[in-house]
């Protein structure tokens, strides 16, 4: 969020408003995971597995409420005023390649625990990804996955923005990062 205040970019707010979702989200997540974990009582015999439902299913309206709007609206925003002012560029690269390294090592986690339980299901990744029940797998390769898009998204707009002088590019990014999250949190809604 520090860089795009800075440099004034409309597509680094977004990446940073994703941010902020993202990690709102891994903490809902990581409630999920505790509260299914709890012994079954008298008030939930069958035990507490469907906390993970409900936990993911806030994850992903997280996603589209302070991600997706957000995003949308600062695209929006900076192509209503026109405004062409964007500076502090190597901050906002540096910014994005930290950012990026850091999602691909998430990233990288979440596909290999996702092989290991594909092979033990007999499935493809893809095929696994799609069919299993677990909605905290979904929920964390998805949003890996849609954050590594945003940061490239964001690069290309800031970069296009730098070279030609047009702000629409980086207003195009945000509004296409906005547009990423809403179609990311719609599929997690759906399947949670």
């Amino acid at each position: 969020i520090a860089a795009g205040l800075i440099g004034g970019s409309s597509a680094m707010l977004a990446e940073g408003a994703h941010s902020v979702a993202d990690t709102t989200n891994q903490l809902f997540l990581l409630t999920s995971l505790r509260l299914s974990r709890k012994a079954p009582d008298d008030t939930h015999p069958f035990g507490y597995g469907k906390e993970r439902f409900f936990w993911s299913l806030l994850a992903a309206v997280g996603i589209f409420v302070s991600g997706a709007v957000f995003s949308i609206f600062e695209g929006v925003h900076g192509l209503l005023s026109g405004e062409s002012e964007v500076g502090g560029y190597l901050l906002s690269y540096g910014v994005l390649l930290i950012s990026f390294l850091a999602e691909g090592t998430s990233w990288l986690k979440a596909v290999r625990q996702l092989r290991t339980e594909a092979r033990a299901a007999g499935r493809s990744m893809v095929e696994h990804v799609r069919l299993s029940s677990d909605p905290t797998v979904k929920t964390v390769f998805s949003e890996d996955t849609a954050a590594l898009v945003g940061l490239v998204l964001a690069a290309i707009g800031l970069g296009l923005h730098q070279l030609t002088g047009q702000a629409f590019w980086d207003a195009g990014a945000a509004i296409a990062i906005g547009m990423l999250l809403a179609v990311v949190a719609y599929l997690l809604g759906r399947d949670t």
